[in-house]
């Protein structure tokens, strides 16, 4: 992950406030009398506040609830439901919010999504070709995948580009599962798994990012660990899957000019998915 450094101020004997602004304003310039008298100039539009900041403990009912389930070792479910429905409801403010969170993600899984549609329609090596990486026809699909990382997930020192970047790897790692062997001959259904691993890995990261980070207590034994991180994984593929299916058949007409539109619409409708099971496995 990226860091950003801060900006230390100006120098020594620099003013705080230009000298310039103590003199007087030169006389505005006088427009001619009569008929030929100049309109003046239009009042400069009135620009809207900006949102006020969002509040610093806004992920803490939803971090409490989560540390409780981490540490019960993922015996207390009805924790992780709590924490992921305060997460989307309250800490985010709703699933289009939680979706806008995960900007280098999206554009991530449309680039992604676009390489690999098209390779459905035109084969593997035009695709690759389109990216300058026609080198790679042919070798196994993991070690193409790897060999377009830095154009699905563009360089970036932000939280976001590194989550985008791992959720990729991630899914890289978990082709072999998926039964995804082969460019030249996906199917709908394996274009979708593959969008399916992505945007979970995505989703859950983030979360883990906003609400684990450094603060949640975990699970003193590495299983109890895993199995804390296994059922966050599932609940939220849940929530992905099920925006999917719903959205199959605009998967299945995908053209170019609407992969991003339909990537946001996935992410919006898993969260909303998300907060709905939560609502109603935390008993709301």
């Amino acid at each position: 992950m990226g860091t950003s450094s801060s900006y230390g101020g100006a120098g020594g004997g620099t003013p705080l406030v230009p000298t310039w602004l103590d003199d007087d304003p030169p006389p505005a310039p006088t427009a001619p009398a009569g008929d030929d008298a100049a309109p003046p100039p239009p009042a400069p539009p009135e620009r809207p506040a900006p949102p006020p900041p969002p509040p610093s403990d806004r992920f803490t009912a939803a971090r409490s609830n989560f540390s409780r389930f981490a540490r019960s070792g993922g015996a207390d479910h009805p924790s992780l439901a709590r924490a992921m429905s305060h997460y989307v409801s309250r800490a985010t403010g709703g699933p289009k919010q939680a979706a806008h969170r995960l900007g280098a993600s999206r554009q991530a899984a449309a680039r992604l999504l676009q390489v690999i549609t098209d390779a459905q329609t035109r084969g593997a090596r035009a695709a690759l070709r389109t990216l300058n990486l026609e080198r790679l026809a042919g070798r196994p699909i993991d070690e193409i995948f790897l060999g377009m990382t830095d154009f699905i997930c563009r360089e970036g020192g932000a939280i976001d580009d590194g989550i985008a970047r791992d959720a990729f790897i991630e899914t890289i790692a978990d082709l072999a599962t998926l039964g995804v062997t082969d460019l030249d001959h996906l199917t709908t259904d394996q274009i979708q798994a593959v969008f399916e691993l992505f945007a979970t890995h995505a989703i859950e990261s983030r979360i883990c990012n906003d609400i684990g980070a450094n603060v949640v207590t975990l699970p003193s034994s590495p299983g109890a660990a895993q199995q804390v991180q296994r059922q966050l994984h599932d609940f939220i593929r849940r929530g992905v899957s099920d925006a999917l299916v719903a959205a199959r058949a605009a998967l299945e007409a995908l053209t170019p000019e609407r992969v991003l539109t339909f990537v946001v619409g996935v992410y919006e409708s898993a969260f909303g998915i998300l907060q709905a099971l939560a609502d109603s496995e935390a008993g709301k």
